[in-house]
């Protein structure tokens, strides 16, 4: 092992370098949650820069060692179980800020800044890059694009893949390649930006992206309505066929009610976002639908309502019991309603129709993937224990593309040296 950890020393330095025994027992803990139970990597290496994180991937390469990456390990427990890692790559350091072009509204940073610290950059030219990722605090760029982690602001602002503009990524050889650009009206190359939003780092590893950006909202207000399923499915039908533009827009289980102090039964949850007399107008717009429906309704503005979506977010993704199942689900937005009287704890997008359940053992997430599939949709598991993970298909993919998926991975990652079994049956 330690052996191994100073081949790398000669690329990264010493102290980025480090033997297993010698990262901290937390740092430990959290990259075992993304492997097979007996596998022990050798060592991490934490590049600082593009060119010494290729250097480092290059040298993987020419010695089959199989490489898991990371940045913050925030989604570290996310996707499937890795097989035979022999080195940790951490790009945390890989953070600077490359150009920030105010006036085009994009912005080109590495992979390793957190996100939290991109807005703040952001805001001092009263901009904001418009994703809302499980552990905003915490996560990274890179992290971000690898597992394609957004939540409710897809509303408004649609998906990752829809505001990454180009990256700049190594490849399993250690060739750094780029694809896109750093302007919103590009349409030169293929659109691999699509291609790894959501790969789990298996194709290559980013090291920088550029995003299209958005003006910072005048003012803000969220409408909650509750009440019986009938009357919350009826109102989420309203607001999805009327001239409303909420910039978040979820469906809330009755648990998930009960423990935010919403009221009783199922819960709409909508962000207004625009000037000060659009967002009260579209916010009693959305009160009167719920008031002739006979739903219960308040608007929440100011710290009530930061602190609100902060206390929805911290539901959601806490963190997992020996037990608890945290999971990523799709299905026809018609049928949300029906999914979330179905479990406890649950929050799924009025108009994408994705959402998170979190579930308690695998016979739940067996009846739950079910009645997803039999809704056109799909569950896919993000946290769980290990044990689970080893147990129940992590990702449940019934679909025909299987064979183009391992193609892809065999042209990009012919060693399969690059997070192998993360990814979808094994890849």
């Amino acid at each position: 092992m330690k052996a191994i950890a100073s081949s790398f020393a000669s690329i990264v330095g010493e102290e980025n370098a480090v033997c297993w025994e010698n990262i901290e027992l937390s740092r430990q803990e959290l990259i075992l949650q993304a492997m097979k139970p007996g596998i022990v990597p050798s060592c991490i290496v934490i590049p600082d820069t593009t060119e010494e994180l290729a250097q480092a991937i290059a040298h993987a390469h020419q010695n089959n060692w199989r490489v898991l990456t990371c940045g913050n390990c925030s989604k570290i427990s996310w996707g499937g179980l890795g097989t035979c890692v022999d080195v940790v790559i951490s790009t945390e350091r890989i953070n600077k800020l490359i150009e920030h072009a105010v006036g085009d509204l994009t912005v080109t940073v590495e992979a390793g800044m957190k996100f939290s610290k991109l807005q703040a950059i952001l805001a001092e030219h009263r901009q904001f890059l418009a994703l809302d990722p499980t552990a905003p605090e915490s996560a990274t760029i890179g992290g971000i694009i690898a597992t394609a982690d957004t939540n409710s602001l897809r509303q408004r602002y649609g998906s990752v893949r829809d505001q990454l503009l180009g990256i700049t990524f190594v490849r399993a050889d250690g060739q750094i390649a780029k694809a896109g650009g750093r302007v919103v009206k590009n349409v030169a190359g293929y659109d691999l930006m699509k291609l790894f939003t959501g790969s789990y780092s298996t194709l290559g590893v980013i090291s920088q992206a550029t995003f299209r950006v958005y003006p910072l909202p005048e003012i803000s207000g969220t409408v909650v309505l509750t009440g019986t399923a009938l009357a919350i499915s009826q109102a989420a039908d309203t607001l999805r066929g009327s001239a409303l533009t909420p910039t978040q827009a979820d469906l809330l289980s009755s648990q998930l009610v009960s423990n935010l102090d919403l009221g009783k039964g199922l819960g709409l949850i909508a962000c207004f976002q625009s000037i000060v007399e659009s967002v009260k107008e579209q916010s009693n717009r959305l009160l009167e639908v719920g008031e002739k429906l006979g739903l219960q309704g308040r608007i929440y503005s100011a710290t009530d309502e930061a602190d609100l979506w902060q206390k929805l977010r911290e539901q959601m993704h806490c963190d997992v019991t020996d037990s608890e199942i945290t999971c990523k689900i799709g299905v026809l937005p018609t049928a949300a309603v029906e999914v979330l009287t179905s479990v406890e704890m649950g929050l799924i997008h009025i108009n994408s129709g994705l959402g998170v359940l979190r579930l308690e053992g695998e016979g739940e997430v067996v009846k739950m993937r079910s009645l997803c599939e039999s809704n056109s949709g799909f569950l896919t598991i993000l946290s769980a224990p290990i044990a689970l993970k080893q147990k129940v298909d992590v990702w449940g993919y019934t679909g025909n593309a299987l064979q183009i998926m391992r193609g892809i991975k065999e042209q990009f990652d012919n060693k399969n040296i690059l997070s192998p079994g993360r990814f979808v049956a094994g890849i």
